[in-house]
């Protein structure tokens, strides 16, 4: 890359406008003149060649290339004061805006209260928790962590950290069996409808490993594919087929008696639970202390 005297300018300003809500707060906290700030963007944006905000009198908001400078310079500041605090001698100390993506049902059941006690200890570091269970490009999205749930992850440069597993279960209905029987072998799942994960490849395909030791592989009629856990489980509850599922994604089905476990004397491979995160090196304080969190509560 060329060298840019000005690669830099601009960039504090712009994330301090962001963060405190409009120009003149920024303005406020920075120790200059409105009139400053807004000269300010406006070259920053002439300099970048695109609209960073939308501003009326009343409110700004980002435009979708705000919002990826924004996280960028937002990270690079960080590591900035990190890199300050380590070399003045200082003690680092976990501040600024934490991007977490984990999936929507470990979130739901396992992560709620392990977020709130992370906040309440952590009172200079902010969340920004995306629940979705889709494949996420860490980098280009811009997260800080993953927490991802797989038999085995894919290689990459990624590092990654177990921190959490569950043994799969199948599970249907008290209903659904009551009208489609229960199965006693794991051959007989091929004659009941399945409700399956979308987001894993051959979802149809049921490995299960007997008592014996020798692993089963079952072809099940998927019914229903769905990316959301949350409804695999919604569905199974009413009735409408036979499910596989790490246990961790339920939260009381069995205990309650709105699912029956099938088939237990079956194994099904462990299901993973990893925190992910780019590299070792120069990790920011507010990365590594919300892993070292999730690993002792989850420990």
């Amino acid at each position: 890359m060329a060298f840019d005297s000005q690669l830099l300018d601009g960039m504090v300003i712009f994330v301090e406008v962001i963060n405190s809500g409009s120009f003149t707060q920024a303005a406020l906290t920075s120790g200059h003149s409105t009139s400053y700030i807004s000269k300010e963007i406006n070259k920053l944006e002439s300099r970048l060649g695109v609209r960073l905000m939308q501003r009326t009198t009343r409110s700004l908001s980002l435009t979708p290339e705000g919002e990826v400078y924004f996280q960028q310079c937002q990270q690079i500041i960080d590591d900035a004061e990190q890199a300050h605090n380590l070399l003045s001698g200082g003690q680092a100390q976990p501040k600024g805006t934490l991007r977490i993506s984990c999936p929507t049902s470990f979130g739901m059941s396992r992560m709620q209260a392990i977020f709130s006690d992370f906040i309440n200890l952590y009172t200079e570091v902010n969340l920004e928790i995306d629940l979705n269970d889709h494949k996420v490009d860490m980098i280009a999205e811009g997260f800080d962590v993953l927490i991802r749930a797989s038999h085995q992850l894919d290689d990459s440069s990624l590092i990654s950290r177990k921190i959490h597993s569950s043994d799969g279960i199948i599970v249907a209905a008290p209903s659904y069996l009551a009208k489609y029987g229960k199965p006693t072998t794991a051959n007989e799942l091929a004659g009941h409808s399945a409700i399956t994960y979308s987001n894993i490849k051959n979802n149809n395909l049921w490995n299960l490993t007997n008592k014996d030791g020798k692993v089963e592989t079952i072809k099940v009629n998927s019914r229903v594919q769905t990316n959301s856990s949350e409804l695999e489980v919604s569905l199974c509850v009413a009735g409408h087929g036979v499910m596989l599922m790490p246990r961790f994604n339920l939260n009381g089905e069995l205990e309650r008696g709105e699912l029956v476990q099938l088939l237990p004397e079956y194994q099904r491979s462990e299901v993973n639970v990893y925190v992910v995160y780019p590299s070792r090196k120069h990790m920011s304080a507010k990365v590594r202390s919300f892993i070292d969190f999730v690993c002792s509560e989850l420990a």
